[in-house]
C-alpha cells in the first residue's frame, strides 16, 4: 500500500516559478547532450531546503522523465535509430541501473568521484584532440558485435547511473561516437532512450514510496517537456556540430563540478 500520493508539504508560489525555470533549462540541455540534472537537482536542494533527499530526487526524476519521453519521441521521428545495439543496451541498462542503486548501500560513492573526474578529462581531451570524431555518421562493426557492445555499454553505464549518476548522458554520447562510429546527433538520440530506461527504473522506487512533491513535480514536468522539445528541435535542425559544441560545454561544467567535489573530499 502506498503511504500517500506524494510527500506532504512542498514548495509554493515564487519557488515553483524558479523550479519551473530550472526545469525548462534542464530539459533543453538534457535533450541535446544530457546533464540536465546539473541544473534541476541543485535548484531543488537550494530552494526547498526542508524537503527530504528522497522527495527532492523523486520530484526531479518525474520532471526529467517527462522531458526525456518527448525528447526520445522527437529524436525517433527526426533521426533514424539503429536498434541492433540499442535493444541490448536498453536491457542491460534496465537491469544494471537497479543493481547500481542497490550497490550504493554497500560501497561509499565518494570513492568513485576521483575516477569519474579523470574519465571526464580524458573524454574532453579526446573530443578536442580528434575534431573529426563524431562529425560523420559511419557505424562500424557487424550486427553481432554491435549487439554485444550495446549490452556491455548499457550494463556499465546503467550500473554507473544507478550507483553515482553525474555525467551518464555525456559518457553515453561519447561511447556511441568513439566506439560505434556515430555522429553526435545520432549518439545523443540513442543515449536519450537509454537514459529514459534508467530513469524509469529509478521511478519504480520513488513513486510507490511516495517520494515526490506532487505540485512541484507537475510544474517542473511541464516546463521540462517544453525545454526538451526546443532542445531536440535545435539538435535535429542544427546537426552534429551544434551537439558537439554543447557536449564540450557540458563536459567543462561537469569537470569543474566534479573537481570541486573531489577537492572537498580530499581536504
Amino acid at each position: 500500500m502506498w503511504p500517500e500520493f506524494g510527500a506532504a508539504g512542498g514548495p509554493e508560489g515564487g519557488v515553483l516559478l524558479i523550479l519551473g525555470l530550472a526545469a525548462f533549462v534542464a530539459g533543453l540541455v538534457d535533450a541535446v547532450v544530457g546533464g540536465g540534472g546539473l541544473i534541476s537537482v541543485p535548484a531543488l536542494f537550494s530552494f526547498v531546503p526542508n524537503g527530504s533527499a528522497g522527495a527532492l530526487l523523486g520530484t526531479n526524476k518525474i520532471s526529467s522523465v517527462s522531458g526525456t519521453v518527448f525528447a526520445a519521441y522527437r529524436y525517433a521521428r527526426g533521426v533514424r535509430l539503429d536498434w541492433n545495439p540499442l535493444v541490448p543496451a536498453l536491457a542491460g541498462a534496465l537491469v544494471f541501473s537497479w543493481l547500481g542503486a542497490a550497490a550504493v548501500s554497500l560501497l561509499p560513492r565518494a570513492f568513485a568521484q576521483p575516477l569519474v573526474l579523470v574519465m571526464l578529462v580524458l573524454v574532453a581531451y579526446s573530443t578536442l584532440r580528434w575534431r573529426e570524431m563524431g562529425a560523420n555518421h559511419a557505424p562500424r562493426h557487424s550486427v553481432g558485435v554491435q549487439r554485444w557492445m550495446g549490452l556491455l555499454a548499457g550494463a556499465v553505464l546503467g550500473f554507473y547511473d544507478g550507483f553515482f549518476g553525474p555525467g551518464t548522458g555525456a559518457f553515453l554520447v561519447f561511447i556511441f561516437v568513439r566506439f560505434f562510429g556515430y555522429d553526435f546527433l545520432h549518439a545523443s538520440a540513442s543515449s536519450k532512450l537509454i537514459n529514459l530506461t534508467t530513469n524509469l527504473a529509478a521511478l519504480a522506487f520513488f513513486v510507490p514510496a511516495g517520494e515526490f512533491f506532487l505540485v512541484a513535480a507537475i510544474v517542473m514536468a511541464v516546463c521540462n517537456v517544453v525545454g526538451a522539445l526546443i532542445g531536440t528541435s535545435l539538435a535535429v535542425l542544427k546537426g552534429s556540430g551544434f551537439v558537439r559544441r554543447f557536449f564540450l560545454v557540458l563536459l567543462f561544467v561537469l569537470i569543474l563540478k566534479m573537481g570541486w567535489g573531489t577537492l572537498e573530499i580530499l581536504i
